[in-house]
């Protein structure tokens, strides 16, 4: 089980590492609104193929818990999506990678204050050293580079990126006990319904950026890894492990973003990715150990 989980925490990192590249290679070449809303029409008709059978079955508890659902669909999937994309017309690459590690600790806290789940010092310590370890990466290994940072338009919005993708992490928890596609479709119907509006106010305004070659690209990317692969992904490895532990992975996030960077824009290799793919791993695997020495604990295994 626990295998099965990490496998697919890591590969859905691996999908949002590439959405980080993607979300900078999309500027200029399609408006983010337009980009949030496409990739949503493209991964609810991929869905609903397979999850039409599904829903029927799962119809009388989704309807129980349809406004959960429409926040979760609506803050989580387009609510990030449409900030994050924003954020990157303003703010750098560095800024971005050091507040979306930010997000397992807001979960954490969340976690703490809603349900009162313990954390362990370990789970702290695991937490600090993978944060460490983005850091050196968002800085290019000189820690006093964070200090020149200037907190500008983007980088607010940023922070209210991850505040909305940490809500949706929590409010898993408490999700109807359905089938895993019948939760992706709906989901991501109420991510495209929440675009809309955003979608006619970037059309309205003369901001919308009709995509060209490359913007179809970068489109059909977030649609297929970010959306569909790597969201149903994220929610089996909480299932499997829980919100704590499986948040700590998003530290993974600025560290394939940063390895995909140099692979597609040709960026450097230097000495610090690798302490600080070391540290990252480090941290998960202190955090993890204790999180999951707690949990048998707890079913008295």
């Amino acid at each position: 089980m626990y295998r099965k989980a990490y496998l697919f925490l890591c590969l859905t990192t691996l999908f949002w590492g590439g959405n980080a590249v993607a979300s900078r290679l999309a500027v200029g070449h399609i408006s983010p609104l337009l980009l949030t809303t496409m990739r949503w029409v493209i991964g609810v008709s991929l869905l609903y193929v397979f999850a039409h059978g599904h829903l029927r079955r799962d119809w009388p508890a989704i309807r129980r818990k349809l406004p959960l659902l429409m926040a979760l669909g609506g803050l989580g999937f387009t609510g990030f999506n449409a900030v994050f994309y924003s954020a990157a017309q303003f703010t750098s690459a560095v800024n971005l990678s050091i507040e979306q590690g930010a997000i397992p600790m807001v979960i954490f806290l969340a976690n703490f204050i809603l349900f009162r789940m313990r954390v362990t010092v370990l789970q702290i310590a695991g937490f600090v050293l993978s944060l460490v370890g983005v850091a050196l990466v968002a800085s290019h290994g000189d820690f006093s580079r964070l200090l020149e940072l200037d907190v500008n338009f983007g980088d607010a919005m940023m922070l209210v990126a991850v505040v909305l993708y940490a809500g949706y992490s929590v409010g898993l928890k408490v999700k109807p006990d359905i089938h895993w596609l019948s939760l992706m479709f709906i989901l991501s119907l109420f991510a495209l319904i929440a675009s809309l509006p955003l979608l006619a106010w970037e059309a309205a305004t003369d901001r919308m950026i009709v995509p060209d070659l490359q913007g179809w690209l970068v489109l059909l990317y977030a649609a297929i890894f970010p959306s569909v692969l790597a969201q149903t992904l994220f929610i089996r490895g909480n299932e499997l492990i829980g919100g704590n532990r499986a948040g700590l992975f998003i530290n993974l996030v600025p560290i394939f973003g940063t390895l995909l960077s140099i692979v597609i824009l040709g960026e450097d290799f230097f000495l610090y990715h690798a302490f600080a793919l070391i540290m990252v791993m480090g941290g998960i695997w202190l955090a993890e150990q204790s999180g999951r020495k707690m949990a048998l604990q707890e079913t008295g295994l």
